[in-house]
């Protein structure tokens, strides 16, 4: 099985075998920022040099499936591709020219696959009531549930590369455009998950690049392991202290933190304020970042279908 997340900041491959009890074994896990939602936000389409980006990531991507002989695949498409005025044509070209059955997921159905992806390996029976935090470019997604079964979720109209473009000008940025920055995730957080959601809650699970991200950097990881950064433990402490060094930093010298892709060197700010405040909302101290995400629902997702056939 092969499973492409076209996402606002990132395109990552997922190439696994699905087994029919559910196990999945990672035969090759690739992501590269693309940042297709490049000012998505100021104007509605998805500029020309960003799908670029996207298409000449894809034709590596194309290279490696067929390489591993993958018998299905499969690209979902995410808030920036939902957002923009010309995000179905891009969709109808990822489809034709790469062969991939594309798909513009809507929000319910990105929480879902990510839930699914996150708590796969949970044991049956757990009835622990867990956040899975989504925090991506364009969007971000909390999923509320228990035991594999969703019971709430919330797609947010912030994600990195949203909250970067509209609050974070400076090099290194302000503290006025930090606390504005802070200020408009709090009220949307405030407005957009019930208080019997959050109360609720005991646990959260963070995928995606800014969890993982802040577990590489802690972890001073050069090269990147998965295997460590999966259930990492971050603590609400430590993502203060990353945050306190890493907004002092310019760009550049962000681009040399060890830990962290050069690429995610100007959203990562933006990235751990998000993570914070996810956090506070749901009075949470720590979360344990997990590298089985969205890519690994739509795989799970993906060998149902086929096995319905």
């Amino acid at each position: 099985m092969a499973v492409v997340d076209i996402g606002t900041n990132s395109t990552r491959l997922l190439v696994s075998d699905v087994a029919q009890d559910g196990t999945v074994t990672d035969l090759e896990r690739i992501s590269e920022v693309t940042r297709l939602g490049q000012g998505v936000d100021v104007t509605g389409s998805l500029a020309d040099e960003a799908m670029e980006r996207v298409f000449a990531v894809l034709d590596r991507y194309r290279a490696t499936i067929d390489a591993h002989g993958a018998t299905a695949s499969r690209a979902v498409l995410t808030s920036a591709v939902r957002d923009a005025a010309n995000g179905a044509h891009f969709t109808d070209v990822v489809c034709d020219r790469y062969g991939l059955d594309a798909r513009t997921i809507a929000g319910e159905e990105e929480a879902r696959l990510t839930f699914l992806g996150a708590t796969s390996e949970r044991p049956p029976g757990d009835g622990t009531a867990l956040v899975v935090v989504d925090i991506g470019g364009g969007s971000t997604e909390l999923v509320v549930g228990a035991d594999g079964a969703v019971e709430a979720f919330v797609s947010l109209q912030a994600g990195v590369v949203r909250q970067s473009e509209r609050h974070l000008r400076g090099d290194p940025p302000e503290s006025d455009e930090l606390q504005a920055l802070t200020a408009e995730v709090r009220e949307v957080l405030a407005g957009a998950v019930p208080e019997e959601h959050r109360e609720r809650v005991q646990a959260a699970i963070a995928v995606a690049g800014t969890a993982t991200s802040c577990a590489a950097i802690e972890l001073e990881l050069d090269p990147y392991d998965p295997e460590r950064v999966h259930g990492h433990q971050l603590q609400e402490g430590t993502c203060e202290l990353l945050l306190a060094r890493l907004a002092t930093m310019t760009e550049d010298e962000r681009r040399g933190v060890v830990g962290l892709q050069p690429d995610r060197a100007p959203t990562i700010v933006a990235g751990v304020v998000m993570l914070l405040e996810c956090m506070r909302a749901f009075g949470l101290d720590q979360v344990e970042v997990s590298e089985h995400d969205l890519l690994r629902g739509a795989a799970l997702d993906l060998r149902g279908a086929e096995g319905e056939r």
